[in-house]
């Protein structure tokens, strides 16, 4: 039986020392507080840790020090690509260096049709455990729940990771998936609206500093609390949303760890930090969530 990966993951960022080589240190570390602070496990090397900056060695070697970092936990590594080839030899490798699945991609910039899309995640999910992840506006095509669902079938592929922004779309997918096929929402905010037709949990970026919020949030739903649900929705919202939208997804986060007290590090080019000005309003809002912000203590802890 496949591994139960878990509703709370954290897309992890991947900290970069001052001549930007990979701080294995801090990632260790901060792998190990997220978990402490609600996450089930984490993401390595997808978006959110800067993946197109990082070369095949460097995913791998991430994935071998997290694991060690967090035995017990999940780590999924991001394999995915436009390259169905390396994808699956660098799927190959994740898997061997400890990794408990695999994200892959829709195969971006290439516009692949459908049908090449399900060969695609066919051939990397005979690798390991696979998690698809539809994200339209960084791959300029949409997997259909069509697609989707044909993918489901397919005895690697565990889940899919939605980040279409149509809610319809996924409660298409919700209604004819099978048993054991998960949905984790690719976008922070809609992680309760998806939950509410049939998702699983969410692959998450303000988990970084709201574990615990978000983690208390999805037990809430699965209880029935809905008023509890809803006022944590409603309270991290504004957190998400500076998150997402004062900069392309990891600037934001990433420079409020290192705001926070949290060695980050740099980011490599292309992407570059937030000016101050943007520095100031992201960390007001963060502010202003108050208690929702569960892990800003323990990011000064040496």
């Amino acid at each position: 039986m496949a591994k139960e990966l878990g509703r709370l993951l954290t897309a992890m960022i991947t900290p970069f020392k001052a001549d930007l080589s990979v701080d294995h240190a801090a990632a260790e570390r901060l792998a190990a507080m997220l978990v402490a602070d609600g996450s089930d496990g984490v993401v390595v090397s997808g978006t959110t840790g800067e993946s197109p900056a990082l070369s095949d060695d460097e995913k791998i070697e991430l994935v071998r020090v997290i694991r060690k970092a967090i035995p017990r936990a999940t780590v999924v590594a991001g394999t995915g690509s436009n390259d169905t080839h390396h994808s699956v030899k660098l799927s190959e490798r994740a898997m061997k260096a400890g990794a408990d699945a695999l994200l892959a991609v829709v195969p971006y910039y290439n516009k692949p049709p459908q049908e090449g899309m399900y060969q695609h995640f066919k051939a990397i999910s005979e690798v390991g455990p696979t998690i698809m992840y539809n994200i339209q506006g960084r791959t300029a095509i949409n997997m259909t729940a069509a697609t989707t669902l044909r993918c489901a079938e397919l005895p690697g592929i565990v889940g899919v990771k939605e980040a279409s922004g149509d809610i319809d779309q996924m409660g298409l997918v919700s209604a004819g998936k099978p048993s054991g096929f998960n949905i984790w929402s690719g976008d922070d905010s809609f992680t309760l609206p998806l939950m509410a037709v049939g998702g699983y949990g969410v692959i998450c970026v303000v988990s970084h500093i709201a574990g615990r919020s978000m983690k208390r949030m999805i037990e809430a739903y699965l209880e029935a609390d809905n008023e509890t649900a809803r006022r944590i929705h409603l309270g991290v919202l504004p957190v998400i949303r500076t998150l997402m939208t004062t900069a392309a997804n990891p600037v934001p986060v990433k420079s409020a760890l290192n705001a926070m007290g949290f060695p980050a590090g740099p980011f490599r080019l292309p992407l570059v930090p937030l000016t101050d000005d943007q520095l100031s309003s992201v960390m007001k809002v963060i502010d202003d969530a108050g208690s929702l912000i569960t892990l800003k203590t323990g990011l000064k802890v040496a």
